[in-house]
């Protein structure tokens, strides 16, 4: 088993620590970060302008840390799903959304779930772990592939959502220095609007990536009655909604970074005029935008989704109350790809 660090997930500051510890000058990190994000080299030999014997040291060190998808599915609709091996027996989900002049990956940030939402596939699998940020990164680098032979290449990404398996924020560790790799100038140089974050509303770590970046932020609400959230999501209980909401309130989500509310929507529980009021009580004067979700069925989870009528008087009724809510498209449902899908099985 090689157990060499990989470089991918570093740094800049990284980076130049290992080009130090190789005797190399600092500047040789900056040119590690170029070859590794913005011209996505696989290999130590295709460094071209780091010299053979600091190349050779980097191969006895390191691994360059690209780790292609092991199987993937098309959906119908186009979107694709990936997976990864992360471990002997253990894997993770990417799904790659085209939508006219958009590609949007949703990454996964661990394997499993402590969340334990009832509505969710991941979460139903348990915690099987976290990722390193060379595991996350490593999705957004190896995704779209180089196409096979006489096949169209896939667009390329434009922007990245933490929406796949894991809770983002119970892995603080590895996601803030992937966000800097994607934002920073000697990373990827991406804008930070090209971002979006989801979460149940982990405290204080909310306030820690409200601070420290500028990515946008997508919390996942699903119903504003306080039992009846606890009892679909135990997050509730040590992350109340209404505690999120204060916190989130004493941000500016006025201008550039965007507050996403995700609303997954079930028949007969979340879909009536009484739980539209509710979310606009909980909402108040925020700026922020309403993502109802169609559910998704899920084996052993005795919900089923909201009727198309009841989903557009649910949007209508927020808009109407000055409200911006919209239907969110589902993508990838028939490979087990869509909101709340995903497992991680080799053969899912």
């Amino acid at each position: 088993m090689d157990v060499r660090p990989p470089l991918i997930g570093m740094t800049l500051d990284e980076l130049q620590g290992v080009a130090a510890r190789g005797g190399m000058p600092r500047f040789v990190g900056k040119q590690l970060a170029d070859w590794l994000y913005a011209k996505g080299v696989s290999e130590f030999d295709e460094m071209i302008n780091i010299s053979r014997k600091n190349r050779e040291w980097l191969a006895a060190n390191y691994v360059v840390g690209r780790e292609a998808p092991v199987a993937s599915r098309k959906s119908v609709d186009g979107t694709v799903k990936y997976l990864f091996q992360v471990a002997p027996g253990r894997y993770i989900e990417s799904v790659y959304i085209p939508d006219k002049d958009r590609a949007t990956l949703c990454v996964s940030s661990q394997a499993g779930c402590k969340m334990n939402c009832y509505f969710c596939a991941t979460g139903k699998q348990g915690f099987k772990g976290n990722l390193t940020a060379a595991q996350i990164i490593n999705q957004i680098l190896s995704i779209p592939p180089a196409p096979e032979p006489g096949h169209q290449p896939m667009a390329p990404l434009t922007n990245v959502v933490f929406m796949g398996m894991g809770e983002p924020l119970d892995n603080m560790k590895a996601l803030l220095p992937v966000i800097e790799i994607l934002t920073a100038p000697w990373g990827l140089a991406w804008s930070p609007k090209r971002i979006t974050v989801s979460t149940v509303g982990k405290l204080p770590e909310l306030k820690d990536l409200l601070d420290k970046t500028q990515v946008h932020v997508a919390v996942s609400v699903h119903t504003a009655d306080p039992v009846e959230r606890e009892s679909m999501m135990p997050a509730q209980k040590a992350f109340p909604i209404s505690s999120v909401m204060k916190l989130l309130s004493s941000y500016d989500f006025s201008h550039q970074r965007r507050l996403s509310l995700e609303y997954i929507m079930w028949r007969g529980v979340n879909d009536d005029v009484a739980h539209a009021e509710q979310l606009v009580r909980l909402i108040g004067g925020m700026e922020c935008r309403v993502n109802l979700i169609r559910f998704h069925a899920i084996e052993g989870v005795d919900l089923r989704p909201a009727s198309e009528d009841r989903m557009l008087m649910f949007r209508n009724l927020l808009n109407q109350k000055g409200i911006t809510a919209t239907i969110r498209a589902s993508r990838g449902e028939d490979i087990m790809a869509a909101c709340g899908m995903l497992a991680g099985k080799k053969n899912n």
